[in-house]
């Protein structure tokens, strides 16, 4: 296995601004990442504001024992409760078999963060993966993406959602589950290493009854020799830890929502696109009531506190007291999760996606509002897994890594098509549609004299005549292609692993492909790789 860093702009402008650190983008967020002394101002920061470490890590011990347990977990958590404690943390929906490869991206560089910063600074710092399960976006989790006949096809949950249901709630029917994984894998193919993984998975959902249940079953059984701590956002025992947090942001929703469009503003004065929709009279919070989550919104005529669907209704005074009862009732929006995760969390830095870092710079004066500076913001790792019988096929046709990665194959394809396609074949075809169309326009306006049914007729006529050239002229390509198709598929083939569907491996690709290829190993593999967070995209020649 080699790691080769390749230097590739990000797809999303700001983020790649971001990873140059340069101005006007720098100036959004609290911390310069070329600052050499970034994590030790960052830890004496935190060393000015006081945490609940110890219920923190208990919840967290009581969330994690029925999905995983191991001497690196405890290790982990005695860690979070010492005094001058600190985490990296990041967080994702939870996807099912994990989602995208980028999920399992976002987790290895919290893991490999966390060990070099804890080294580098002597004091403990802990891998954190905080699991987005009151989302309720279903559509984004119950399905991966497989390859069958050379074609990617989304494979779903054999079961859809009306409601805005948690993904926390979303039940787990185990004998259809276990069905749809055995059709995933049929989709993967057969290896020496498939029946493990239905195994594996098998018994995962067997300890399953809901969606992030069987996430978490897995995440820890894959991570916990790692000291990877995880916790669900729809965790009532961690929802009780937020009461006193979420009171407070319902006090000062209105400061909050305020600030927010005047950094949007600022954002947007220096030339980017605003990320967060979000309106002046936005609360920031959902409410949960019969299974589904409900935005909240303030009219300032009635100020009352009302959902969007005007199913329910409360003055503050009655919110409050309902989160005082309830606190697993309420959960936050894309505006006051991060928040709640700095009021929780002595967070060391943040692991974000592209499109995280585009809006948390939109959060800068919402933390400034609740007197708290937003955490290092640290682009995760981005990674290609290239397997050997790809990278053959490239150096065969000679081309470039990063131009694959960057854009595909299509121009290199295209080249070759062009190298060997009929020309005459094409231009005698294209002759003959302008001929045929020449002598119909005399016919029609003749036939048109004579009758006009006629006329139609003779329209009739040349369309089928057209349609038979053009027939022609797709069988001509079709036979053409079959002749070059070894090396026409070659190039297809490397697209299909390194940009699927136009866009980064990452995003299509499931993790479970990979195992099913090359085993479990490859996990401790990936994790022993010496990982740099210098903003280059990682290419891993498996």
């Amino acid at each position: 296995m080699e790691l080769v860093n390749i230097s590739i702009p990000a797809a999303n402008q700001f983020a790649s601004h971001y990873l140059q650190q340069t101005k006007p983008v720098i100036d959004f967020f609290h911390y310069n990442l070329l600052n050499p002394t970034l994590y030790k101002d960052r830890l004496n920061d935190l060393s000015k504001r006081e945490f609940k470490r110890e219920e923190l890590a208990d919840c967290i011990k009581k969330y994690m024992e029925p999905f995983a347990y191991s001497p690196q977990i405890q290790e982990s958590l005695e860690k979070l409760k010492h005094p001058q404690s600190s985490v990296v943390i990041g967080g994702q929906q939870a996807g099912v078999l994990t989602g995208p490869l980028y999920t399992i991206h976002k987790i290895i560089s919290i893991i490999k963060l966390a060990r070099e910063q804890e080294e580098k600074l002597g004091s403990p710092v802990v891998p954190v993966f905080w699991i987005a399960g009151e989302d309720h976006d279903f559509a984004e989790v119950n399905h991966v993406y497989a390859e069958t006949d050379r074609k990617f096809k989304k494979l779903s949950l054999p079961f859809a959602l009306e409601e805005k249901m948690m993904i926390s709630d979303v039940p787990v029917d185990q004998d259809d589950m276990k069905k749809w994984i055995k059709k995933v894998f049929q989709t993967f193919g057969e290896t020496s290493f498939t029946k493990e993984m239905v195994s594996f998975l098998n018994e995962c959902i067997e300890k399953s009854s809901s969606m992030v249940d069987f996430f978490s079953h897995i995440v820890g059984r894959l991570f916990h020799s790692h000291g990877l701590l995880m916790i669900d956002s729809a965790y009532p025992g961690l929802r009780k830890l937020e009461l006193p947090f979420n009171s407070m942001l319902i006090k000062d929703f209105e400061e909050i929502t305020s600030s927010v469009l005047n950094q949007q503003k600022e954002v947007g004065e220096a030339g980017f696109p605003k990320t967060l929709e979000i309106g002046s009279n936005a609360v920031n919070l959902f409410y949960y009531e019969d299974k589904e989550r409900v935005l909240l919104e303030y009219d300032s005529e009635t100020k009352r506190f009302i959902g969007k669907n005007g199913s329910i209704s409360f003055t503050k005074e009655e919110l409050l007291q309902k989160v005082e009862e309830k606190p697993e009732r309420i959960s936050n929006n894309v505006v006051t999760r991060p928040i709640m995760q700095e009021l929780l969390f002595p967070t060391m830095a943040f692991i974000a996606g592209p499109g995280e870092i585009a809006y948390w710079a939109e959060l800068k004066k919402a933390f400034e509002q609740m007197d708290m500076k937003m955490p290092p913001i640290v682009p995760r790792l981005n990674i290609t897994l290239l397997d050997r019988a790809v990278e053959s096929e490239m150096e065969e046709l000679k081309m470039e890594e990063s131009k694959v990665l960057r854009s595909g194959t299509n121009e290199e394809k295209e080249a070759y098509w062009n190298g060997v396609k009929d020309h005459r074949m094409e231009e005698l075809l294209s002759e003959t549609e302008n001929w045929l169309s020449k002598q119909y326009e005399m016919l029609e306006k003749r036939a048109g004299q004579i009758d006009p049914v006629l006329k139609a007729l003779t329209d009739k006529n040349l369309a089928f005549h057209l349609s038979q050239v053009e027939f022609l002229k797709r069988k001509t390509t079709i036979t053409i292609q079959q002749k070059h198709d070894v090396l026409l598929e070659k190039y297809d083939r490397i697209e299909r692993a390194l940009r699927p569907m136009n866009a980064p491996q990452e995003r299509i690709w499931n993790a479970f492909y990979f195992f099913n290829k090359y085993g479990f190993s490859l996990m401790d593999q990936l994790m022993d790789l010496p990982y740099q967070f210098d903003g280059t995209h990682k290419l891993i020649k498996l």
